[in-house]
């Protein structure tokens, strides 16, 4: 039995395991839902106000508590455990969505009940981010975490190229009345339910029922702790402040670069700016796919695989400013799609291997805070500097990547990085 278990697949081995199997099938359903509610909230905004301002201030209400709470949620999760805050998120998102369904479908919707949805649904994200991306190396061991990593984000992955689609169609056929909206909300409602159950059914894995973080400890120490900890181990400090930047100066200019871009300069408009985002998603679901099936690399050649890619990064950034083909701008988008997935599963498992259990809360809090926390403002950014010139915007972003990479190539915590590789357990 053991020998069989050893030369499976790492997917087979961790799809084998119940609880994995109830997270994934939980999971998966809870996002295809917020999937539904990401498309039904602005739209139900615009019907009630017709005013873009308005819907800037409910992505506002919602993305900046997610950033701000993240660290906290990261604590809660140590101090608690992932499954339980996983759990009690999903009771409260479910309320959330329901009272806003029924709103709608009695028609006493307003816009001051957006206003609370969106900054309900921010706050608890903060929580439910960091659990839910601390919850995998409790349930599968360790020599498989890259290959249960790679299944849920790219599900996720696959979600999010499909999800909003399938519940633009679904309000699309009632665009006269607020049934389609409703609907949406009603099917998060049930995707919450379900998540819940699966929650519920575990049995455990590997200490999910217990907490693990010091209970002496005060919530605001404990945050204080997990930054020491971040900043004193000198791999982890690269690997974060790498993330921060690249985040930081890809981000923002290709999710507001890109649909000027194709409204701007690319005959297909729409069609190209749908295209070119779902090249996006589809490579990094590729690359996802790939980082739980390769073997990873080892030693100097991780940290030059590393660097040659945020290079790669930067310089096809700055061609998206001279670049007028839809197709080519395609090709472009799926190669950075497929590096952009493929390094994350890389660096995602390095860090929740390297992280000592009472801390994954934290340290994935802190993670998600460099991937998103500085969105908002690298997007405001940008879109001043479209005003002045698009192509400077794709140009300056991507030069910076590629000093970012310098710098990166120049870090000892780099160095560190590729060498734990090495003793890190093998996949295949």
């Amino acid at each position: 039995m053991t020998n069989t278990t050893s030369t499976q697949n790492p997917m087979t081995r961790v799809m084998s395991i119940r609880d994995f199997r109830l997270l994934f099938a939980g999971a998966t359903t809870s996002l295809l839902g917020d999937q539904f509610a990401l498309i039904a909230t602005p739209w139900l905004t615009l019907q009630l106000t017709g005013d873009p301002l308005a819907l800037g201030i409910v992505l506002a209400l919602e993305g900046f508590p997610r950033a701000l709470f993240m660290l906290l949620g990261g604590a809660v999760t140590d101090r608690l455990s992932p499954r339980m805050v996983m759990l009690v998120s999903d009771f409260i998102r479910l309320a959330l969505t329901g009272l806003m369904a029924l709103a709608i479908f009695t028609g006493s919707v307003q816009m001051w009940m957006v206003y609370v949805f969106a900054l309900g649904f921010g706050l608890i994200a903060g929580f439910a981010v960091p659990a839910g991306n601390s919850i995998v190396p409790m349930l599968v061991a360790e020599e498989d975490l890259q290959a249960g990593n790679s299944i849920i984000m790219g599900s996720s992955q696959l979600i999010q190229f499909v999800g909003p689609t399938i519940a633009g169609i679904l309000i699309g056929n009632y665009s006269t009345s607020s049934l389609g909206i409703g609907l949406a909300f009603t099917f998060d409602t049930l995707s919450f339910i379900v998540s819940a159950v699966c929650l519920w059914v575990m049995r455990g894995g590997r200490n999910l029922e217990t907490a693990s973080g010091n209970q002496k400890e005060n919530v605001w120490a404990s945050i204080l702790t997990g930054v020491q900890y971040l900043w004193n181990d000198q791999s982890l400090r690269t690997l974060f402040l790498i993330l921060a930047a690249v985040n930081f100066f890809f981000t923002g200019p290709l999710l507001v670069g890109i649909p000027v871009l194709a409204d701007q300069y690319l005959p297909e408009g729409a069609v190209a700016f749908g295209l070119l985002m779902s090249a996006f998603a589809g490579g990094s679901l590729v690359g996802i796919l790939l980082a739980g099936i390769l073997p990873r690399p080892k030693g100097k050649g991780m940290s030059a695989f590393l660097i040659l890619l945020l290079v790669s990064f930067g310089v096809s950034l700055g061609f998206f400013g001279f670049i007028r083909s839809t197709w080519l701008d395609f090709a472009l988008m799926l190669l950075l799609g497929g590096g952009n997935g493929y390094v994350a599963i890389l660096m995602f498992t390095w860090m929740q291997t390297n992280t000592p259990k009472d801390m994954l809360g934290r340290m994935m809090s802190m993670v998600m805070l460099a991937g998103n926390g500085l969105v908002p403002i690298s997007q405001a950014i940008s879109g001043a500097v479209i005003k002045w010139n698009l192509e400077a915007l794709f140009v300056s972003a991507g030069a910076l990547i590629v000093l970012v990479s310098l710098w990166a190539a120049t870090q000892p915590g780099l160095k560190t990085f590729s060498e734990s590789m090495i003793a890190a357990p093998s996949e295949v």
